[in-house]
């Protein structure tokens, strides 16, 4: 029982000629669109897929059309327009006939007053989706410039920097084009030079510890306890380590679907995380580290993954962290806080009076590095520059952050802020980011933030 045999077999309603909709015969594929339409692409988060066109019904010949409308093969269609660059969907699907034989002839006027208001709903869709090819294109012309600079940073990259690394890391030239982003294929390389191995692990020695980690979950299933505790830690915060691995591995960047259990990268973010335990058991597994391993699994094979991983939970900063050295850890919210007050001291005075100390928010940005926090693609902008610059840029990330939302924080309270602070918007842009970034140096008077950072370690 379609819209066409109502139209066709009881007279209609004046209130149905209104925006002429009686002039309007839709095609089936118009028709289709009534229906519950799907997510919206501008919904954030990670398009791992293209567009979905927008109709995916089968097309239908002119004939179709015509005797699903009613009309005669013969009769000429209206309202079509032909040759031209861009011709809007919404318009292809109105069509405007004469009122069927079996109703009232319409007076002139209002056929009239049917006409204008067909050709207004025509001029309005045409002029909507004329301003959307234009952003498309718009979009698709940024796309193609970063695409370019990205290939021509790439040969550089490989010709230039890489094969001289020692002695270009640190010049001018090459720290500005690591400011503005790594290409993706040089990125672990880089990544993992300048993350270093002062550790001197192998990837033999990298074996070693999956073999003692597959043991012990081996031993563990099957007695659902360990025998030994020969490495310094206890047999139930190796139980709770299990678990909390376990766990974290199917909270890890669950949209991407790639490291929840039967992901192709599930048993390898448990590889490295279960042998860096067995590694370090004095740290053990502390939440958070699985988003560390999982950026550092997309842009490493599995052993320099783990080398960089164990080297980079290593640094000091990440040290006191994931130990959680609480003294050590309110000294770098403190030096922190010297650069807050000087970059955003409208900002800082309200988180002052609001009670919003930095261990609110600065804990699950720095126990992640910002991977759960920021977008992907964001946050491994974030790892290509704290890569080159160490500590430093994790606190100065913060600052961004915080300057980027200053004006909106400005009107929350401390609840509001903490949650907001806590969930960031999705829709981060990266430029956006770091153009924030940029405008908050870390300078405090003459000060650096080594420094600040030293000072405050030095008092008791």
């Amino acid at each position: 029982y379609t819209p066409y045999t109502r139209a066709r077999t009881r007279p209609l309603s004046h209130s149905t000629f209104r925006a002429g909709r009686d002039l309007v015969e839709m095609e089936p594929a118009a028709v289709n669109t009534r229906e519950p339409k799907g997510p919206s692409q501008n919904v954030p988060g990670w398009k791992l897929f293209g567009k979905v066109p927008a109709r995916e019904s089968a097309p239908k010949d002119s004939r179709t059309i015509q005797q699903v409308a009613g009309t005669s093969p013969t009769q000429p269609q209206q309202g079509r327009r032909k040759n031209l660059d861009f011709e809007p969907l919404s318009t292809t699907a109105l069509i405007l006939e004469d009122r069927p034989a079996n109703l009232p002839a319409k007076s002139v006027e209002e056929a009239q007053r049917h006409r204008q208001e067909y050709d207004e709903m025509v001029a309005e869709a045409k002029k909507r989706e004329l301003k959307e090819a234009q952003r498309k294109r718009k979009e698709m012309k940024e796309r193609f410039k970063q695409e370019e600079s990205i290939a021509n940073a790439m040969v550089v990259w490989n010709n230039d920097i890489l094969p001289n690394w020692e002695n270009t890391r640190n010049t001018r030239r090459v720290r500005e084009l690591w400011w503005q982003g790594l290409p993706p294929n040089v990125r672990g390389k880089v990544w993992s030079l300048a993350i270093g191995n002062e550790l001197n692990i192998t990837p033999e020695l990298y074996e070693i510890f999956l073999s003692r980690a597959k043991e012990r979950w081996r031993s563990f299933s099957e007695t659902g306890s360990e025998t030994e505790a020969d490495d310094g830690a206890s047999v139930a915060d190796r139980e709770s380590s299990l678990d909390l691995i376990k766990l974290d591995i199917s909270r890890t960047f669950p949209p991407l679907f790639i490291f929840q259990k039967g992901g192709p990268y599930h048993d390898l973010l448990h590889s490295v995380l279960g042998a860096y335990t067995c590694y370090r058991p004095d740290v053990g597994y502390v939440q958070g580290m699985s988003f560390i391993a999982a950026v550092l699994i997309l842009n490493l094979e599995e052993a320099d993954a783990f080398i960089a991983f164990a080297n980079l939970l290593n640094k000091p900063c990440q040290l006191a962290f994931f130990r959680v050295d609480h003294d050590l850890m309110l000294k770098y919210f403190a030096a922190f806080e010297v650069f807050f007050e000087e970059n955003l001291p409208r900002l800082f005075n309200h988180f002052q009076s609001s009670n919003l100390t930095p261990d609110l928010y600065l804990i699950d940005w720095i126990f992640t590095l910002y991977s759960k926090s920021l977008p992907l693609d964001v946050a491994c902008r974030v790892w290509d520059v704290f890569c080159r610059d160490g500590e430093e840029f994790l606190f100065r990330t913060g600052l961004g952050i915080l300057r980027l939302y200053e004006d909106v924080l400005l009107q929350m309270d401390f609840i509001r802020s903490a949650q907001f602070l806590t969930r960031l918007p999705e829709d981060i842009g990266s430029d956006r980011l770091f153009a924030c970034i940029a405008a908050a140096p870390m300078l405090n008077g003459n000060r650096k933030w080594s420094q600040v950072s030293s000072s405050k370690h030095e008092k008791t």
